[in-house]
């Protein structure tokens, strides 16, 4: 008898009705959720979708396995705790520009750089949905919205960057409208050992229609994102005639391939241990350069929990097992004595230490 778990995409549909609006990009991305998951032959009781606040964070309930929809921000959190507790499971959280970036910017951060096994799928639509339009960390300077009426003052969050600068060892960008794309993307990340980070760029029609317009119209698409694929130059174009390299300035640069050999062209290397190529390439965006989507940085490091559990058998190696009794009783004991002013002090005696009253 094989031991591989045959699932299909409907074994993924719950029997919940989904709702977001019509033409929202939150369900392209279900859809291709659930397409990817069979095909990790993980049985579902084994894997737990965690959310945040927002309209992305309906999402475990759409989902067949387990679910935890928390509080605002702390999807991060939960998802260590319980990828610490069972390591076992496949944890993944699912989050928005607003929720992950705002109140829970610190939680993400710190998941990322302790390299914990969990996939963290950021919803981009550079606005506040739920809440019905304001503006949000990923917001361009000088958007209007319900709560800037002037125009945003600040300038606005680049998850790729943030996710290199927490030293996140899966780091990738995709598209709500391209199907296959984003469906290699969150297999890759399913896959990674360590902390994976998606950005999907996401439509909201309602508040935000066609913030990402330059890199999902079919029109100009081609001219205006580069598409990374380890170990190739980065060509991009309608006619595959343009390319990226590295300028005098040590800056990127557009060219011609009419005029620049592809020889001259900068080659994409997502494995690179220094995340400097993917960073200067998280800088790049539209209209000065096209637009990188893919893998930008895909490292192996130790993981959070694998250290921990070198850490407690290391621990239980050179001092024992230990009890929890013990523990109470171990170290720290100290006496406190406090004087009445009448009959003098007497001391009561407690596990941790000994009081007096």
């Amino acid at each position: 008898m094989s031991d591989v778990i045959q699932l299909t995409r409907k074994d993924f549909v719950s029997d919940q009705t989904v709702r977001w609006c019509p033409g929202c990009g939150d369900y392209a991305i279900l859809a291709q959720m659930q397409k990817v998951m069979p095909e990790l032959g993980i049985p579902r009781e084994k894997i737990v979708f965690i959310s945040g606040i927002g309209c992305s964070s309906r999402f475990p309930y759409y989902m067949n396995t387990y679910g935890i929809h928390s509080i605002h921000g702390r999807a991060p959190t939960l998802a260590t705790g319980l990828k610490l507790a069972n390591p076992d499971l496949t944890v993944f959280v699912i989050t928005g520009d607003g929720d992950g970036l705002s109140i829970g910017g610190n939680h993400l951060l710190h998941a990322m750089r302790r390299n914990v096994d969990i996939k963290i799928i950021l919803f981009n639509n550079r606005i506040y949905g739920l809440t019905k339009g304001q503006y949000s960390p990923t917001s361009e300077p000088g958007t209007k919205t319900k709560s800037s009426p002037m125009g945003t003052l600040e300038q606005a969050f680049n998850p790729i960057s943030v996710a290199l600068g927490a030293e996140c060892t899966f780091v990738a960008r995709t598209v709500d409208v391209e199907q296959k794309h984003m469906a290699d993307i969150l297999l890759r990340a399913a896959q990674h050992k360590g902390t994976s980070f998606v950005e999907i760029f996401q439509n909201c029609l309602i508040f935000n229609d066609g913030t990402w317009a330059p890199v999902t119209d079919k029109d100009v698409k081609d001219d205006n994102r580069v598409i990374l694929e380890h170990g190739k130059p980065l060509i991009f174009g309608k006619n595959r005639d343009k390319g990226i390299r590295i300028g005098r300035d040590l800056q990127p640069e557009v060219v011609s391939l009419d005029e620049v050999d592809e020889s001259e062209l900068l080659v994409h290397d997502e494995h690179a241990e220094s995340p400097n190529l993917a960073f200067m390439l998280s800088r790049m965006s539209y209209p000065r350069y096209p637009v990188p989507i893919g893998v930008f940085r895909d490292v192996d490091h130790l993981t959070y929990e694998e250290g921990v559990r070198k850490q407690i058998a290391e621990a239980t190696r050179k001092r024992g097992a230990g009890t929890l009794q013990a523990l109470f009783r171990a170290d720290d004991i100290w006496t406190v004595r406090s004087h009445d002013g009448h009959n003098g002090h007497h001391e009561v005696e407690h596990p941790l230490f000994t009081m007096a009253e």
